[in-house]
């Protein structure tokens, strides 16, 4: 099943605190950014976040779960309706994670 555009709203609003978030609709659901890099993701309306070691800490209960199929585990975040935690937890998975590679336009 998709993801909403109502939960994709909802998860926005939550990370409104947060720097430079952005999304990407991806086949009925949703890839989230920040600063430009892939931290997570929304599918069947809930929403997963790459296991960084920062995000193991900070989510120290969440569920690991594989998303959909062929993708790779992640966590289900458990701190959405917590504005403070979440924003620490992108903030912290966005600093981990590596400088998305330059596209070459080929001539």
């Amino acid at each position: 099943m998709p993801s909403t555009k109502e939960y994709l709203e909802y998860v926005l609003e939550q990370l409104s605190d947060s720097e430079e978030i952005s999304y990407r609709s991806m086949m009925g659901e949703f890839i989230i950014y920040c600063r430009g890099k892939v931290v997570g993701g929304i599918y069947d309306d809930r929403f997963f976040i790459k296991p960084t070691s920062s995000a193991k800490n900070l989510l120290p209960n969440a569920l690991k779960e594989i998303p959909y199929e062929g993708a790779k585990e992640m966590l289900l975040v458990d701190v959405i309706d917590d504005r403070e935690r979440l924003k620490e937890l992108i903030t912290s998975v966005a600093d981990e994670l590596p400088q998305p590679k330059k596209k070459v336009k080929k001539q």
